[in-house]
C-alpha cells in the first residue's frame, strides 16, 4: 500500500504523539505478549461471551464464526487459524475461544482444548 506521507508538521506531530501515547505501557494499544516458547497470552476459560465460539460453517473460501453472543464473522480462510491450547490456561472442552487480530480484526485464531475438537465443530454449509 502506498503513502505519500503527511506534509503538513502539524499533523506528523500529532501523529507521533499519539502513536506514542498508545504504545507506552498501559496504552491503548499495549498487549498482553505470550511468553517465548508458545503459552497462551490470555485466560482463555474467562474470556467473554464475544470470545467464545458456537459455530463455524465453511463455503468456498470462507469462514462464518458465530460466538456465543449471537453473532457471525466471515473470516477469510487464509486469515483464520486453527490452534489447541490443552493448558490450564486453554479453553473448556467444547468451548473454543476466538482471538481477533491484524488490522481491524480481519484475521482471527480459533483455540480449541484438544485437536479433536476441530473438525468436529466445522460444517460444510453454502
Amino acid at each position: 500500500m502506498r503513502f505519500p506521507g503527511a506534509k503538513d508538521a502539524k499533523q506528523r506531530a500529532d501523529c507521533l504523539a499519539y502513536l506514542k501515547q498508545v504504545t507506552r505501557p498501559g496504552g491503548q494499544l499495549a498487549q498482553p505478549r505470550a511468553p517465548m516458547g508458545g503459552g497462551a497470552a490470555h485466560k482463555l476459560k474467562t474470556l467473554d461471551v464475544a470470545s467464545r465460539v458456537h459455530s463455524i460453517a465453511y463455503c468456498r473460501d470462507t469462514y462464518k464464526v458465530t460466538t456465543a453472543d449471537s453473532k457471525t464473522r466471515d473470516f477469510c480462510e487464509r486469515n483464520l487459524c486453527f490452534k489447541t491450547d490443552s493448558s490450564d490456561d486453554g479453553p473448556e472442552k467444547g468451548a473454543p475461544a476466538i482471538l481477533h487480530a491484524g488490522v481491524m480484526g480481519a484475521r482471527a485464531s480459533v483455540i480449541f482444548a484438544a485437536p479433536d475438537e476441530i473438525s468436529r465443530l466445522i460444517t460444510h454449509q453454502c
